[in-house]
């Protein structure tokens, strides 16, 4: 099956491939059921189709090269797809959906320990869940529900992000260092609990417009956040540890954010071991609006003079036991990670450690020599 979801439902897709006879990314589209380079010095960038007065018209109308069929870009010689940003800021939302929230309380009380998650899941998950499943951030029910789980004993920091007025928006990645689909995601060596996250990631331009929307797995290290949130940065931002793709969806006449308010992602895990995971996260059940999460990222506040991707947090948070009763929900290396969306495609990673993964190493400086020596800049 191939990963992208053009031939079936229309609509328009940018995003990067990159190309071996040029050593460098490019720009690509989707035409007639074709890929289409449309690398050009008016938008030699993602980041810069982006800031066209109008990067939709830019996307449907600028000349291009034509590089291969879109059933054959899995396997086409010379040719792979790419993480669809490039010089974009890449941020992540936590704590957006009750249910991940309350996983969220688990781990700290925890302190990254899975051995002692299951029991915790059964003291205190369901009355948590309960008790906040209809509670609107920053209002004033929410006021009331986090006195009431002071007064027992229950309040957490992640509860606080999660229906206080202020959304958790913490960086994710770096510019550049995101992978895209087929790729490997890392997992840091020292981990010991830890999962994949499926995940609508918006692209917003610098002036905070939402350009269109793609796939997302924010791989996380259960047992580092839960040990301590200051250690947030080594949970989230390792070697390859941020998958986006296939493609960017632009908003146009066949999709928009209403679309995304209903999005439904299945997320399937197949282990080399013959371990199956299933998931499944409905945008449905989000507790902040998407807009109002670029709101808090972006403003007055905050710049992004090259736009930036928003992750936009997840229900799914896996519980099902692997290595033992009990035990809970890990990786192991070489499972095979699938994201689908009907209207996105399918992103697709097999799991490595990070200190085997790739390193990364093409960056902001690499892309604009690259570009430079092509005549774009």
């Amino acid at each position: 099956m191939t990963t992208l979801a053009y031939t079936k439902n229309g609509g328009t897709y940018v995003g990067r491939v990159w190309l071996a006879d040029i050593a460098g990314p490019s720009v690509v589209t989707v035409r007639d059921g074709r890929l289409v380079d449309i690398t050009s010095k008016t938008a030699p960038t993602v980041r810069d189709v982006f800031e066209l007065d109008d990067p939709l018209a830019h996307v449907r109308q600028a000349e291009g090269r034509d590089l291969c069929a879109v059933e054959d870009v899995d396997s086409a010689d010379g040719i792979t797809l790419m993480a669809p940003s490039d010089l974009q800021a890449i941020k992540a939302c936590g704590v957006t959906f009750a249910e991940s929230m309350v996983e969220r309380v688990i781990e700290e009380r925890a302190a990254g320990d899975p051995d002692k998650a299951n029991e915790l899941r059964r003291k205190i998950g369901a009355e948590i869940g309960a008790s906040l499943s209809e509670v609107v951030p920053g209002s004033e029910k929410a006021a009331l529900a986090k006195q009431a789980l002071i007064r027992e004993g229950l309040w957490s920091q992640y509860l606080e992000v999660g229906i206080g007025p202020y959304a958790e928006v913490f960086s994710k990645s770096q510019p550049m260092s995101a992978v895209g689909t087929g790729a490997l995601v890392g997992i840091h060596p020292e981990s010991r609990w830890n999962n994949p996250e499926p995940e609508i990631v918006l692209a917003v331009n610098s002036k905070g417009d939402i350009i269109g929307v793609t796939l997302g797995n924010d791989v996380n290290l259960r047992d580092f956040e839960g040990l301590s949130a200051l250690l947030l940065g080594k949970a989230k931002d390792n070697n390859a540890s941020c998958s986006m793709g296939p493609m960017i969806r632009l908003f146009d006449e066949t999709y928009g954010m209403d679309d995304v308010r209903k999005a439904e992602l299945d997320l399937a895990v197949s282990g080399t071991d013959g371990y199956k995971l299933e998931g499944h996260s409905n945008m449905g059940k989000i507790s902040r609006d998407p807009t109002d999460l670029v709101k808090q990222t972006h403003g007055r506040h905050h710049q992004y003079p090259d736009g930036f991707m928003l992750f936009l947090g997840t229900l799914f948070a896996p519980t099902q036991d692997r290595d033992g009763e009990g035990k809970g929900f890990t990786h192991h290396v070489g499972d095979v990670v699938t994201i689908t969306n009907a209207e996105l495609g399918a992103l697709s990673n097999t799991v490595e450690l990070s200190t085997k993964c790739p390193e990364w190493t093409f960056g902001t400086g690499a892309l604009m020599r690259n570009l430079a020596g092509r005549g774009l800049l």
